[in-house]
Order: C-alpha cells, then structure tokens, then sequence
C-alpha cells in the first residue's frame, strides 16, 4: 500500500478521510466482497490489461479484477479501507496496487490503463467534474472507462443512495467532459434492491461507458 502525504481537500465537506475512515471501521466490511454486478458484466468481455479503480474502498472490484488476470492499481483516501482491501486481496491470492490518495489531489498518468472504473463517487458538482476529467485523461489509446453511480432521479422515483441532490449527476452531465473518447452507453440504468424487511425496490444509477480511439 502506498502512502502519498497530500493535504486534506477543502472542497468537499462531509467527505473528510476521518468520516470515511470512521465509516469503514464500523464492521468488517461496509459492502459485500462480491464485485457490482453491473461492472462485472460490462467488464467481462474485455481482455486484461492495465486497470484504475479510483475510490476503491474496500478493493471488491479491484480484487475481482486481479482475479481475471488484470494489472491493478486501487486508490482510495481511506487508509482504514485499503487496510481491508488488501486483506481482502490477500485472501483470495491475489495482488493489487493499493495506493492512499484523494482523486481530486492526485491526477493518475495520463494515457497509462486499458480500463478506468469509478464506481459511485458521489461529490459536489465541480468536484466530481474534476475527477472524472482525470480519470478519462488516464485511458489509454483503446481503452475504456466506466463511470457508474447513483443518478439524480434516484431521489425521486429510485431506492436508496444519497438524499443530497447536490452529489448526484446524470450522465448527461458527464459527457461534455470526455471529448476524445468514443462514447458507447450514457444515460440512466436500473437495478434491483433487496430489502431488508423482504421484497424488492428499484434504484436509479447513471451509467457512461466510453471508448479511447487507438
């Protein structure tokens, strides 16, 4: 695990690293070990290559990845998170690149992963707009990156995720950003929730797949 000193970020309060360390050390692990389904399919039938899991938490989908034979870096600003992603990588006999960083602080190469993945990053606007410009700026020629995450009309018509409109998007506000990539799927997507007390809800995600020309 790699630890880069950077400071803390001021853009975004409510999401300090102490909050999300917190958070994570509530209980073994805050998410299932099983990767997002949704990724795992759309990621299946790509060929192994270089990959950037950019807030990673706890590693599931990296560690699925490296399980698939791909080359994987994880970054997340949570240590306490990385601490389990790397047990979790460990116990099922792979390795993962684990790196302490905040996305908005620490821009990934450029040109350097066949697949970049973020997966429900919820930010303030500019924050999240900044990201995801890094984050389409690290694909390398032929690559792809996935950006999934809960949509702003999860609030009303969808189950669950943040009840702050201020840190959903749609994917209409992230295209704009990917000039150069070819884009293949941008627009809402559902999936299916299980409750607690039985039966099933539908929630909302926004969901952009887009392609680097070789």
């Amino acid at each position: 695990m790699t630890e880069q000193p950077r400071p803390e970020t001021s853009v975004r309060p409510g999401f300090a690293r102490d909050d999300w360390n917190a958070r994570y050390a509530q209980k073994e692990l805050l998410w299932t070990a099983a990767p997002n389904r949704r990724f795992a399919e759309e990621v299946a039938g790509l060929a192994p290559g270089r990959a950037l899991d950019l807030a990673c938490g706890e590693g599931r989908n990296a560690v699925w990845l490296a399980e698939r034979g791909w080359e994987v870096t994880g970054v997340d600003f949570s240590d306490v998170a990385l601490v389990k992603a790397a047990q979790l990588a460990t116990s099922r006999g792979v390795e993962v690149e684990w790196v302490v960083a905040d996305v908005l602080d620490d821009d990934p190469v450029a040109g350097a992963f066949d697949l970049v993945v973020v997966l429900y990053l919820q930010l303030p606007r500019e924050a999240m707009l900044r990201a995801i410009r890094g984050a389409a700026s690290a694909v390398a020629p032929g690559g792809t990156l996935l950006v999934l995450g809960h949509d702003s009309a999860n609030i009303a018509d969808g189950h669950g995720g943040p009840k702050d409109p201020a840190v959903l998007y749609t994917a209409d506000d992230l295209v704009p950003l990917l000039e150069g990539l070819t884009v293949e799927h941008a627009g809402p997507v559902r999936r299916t929730v299980a409750l607690d007390q039985g039966g099933e809800a539908v929630a909302i995600d926004a969901f952009v797949r887009v392609r680097r020309p070789v």
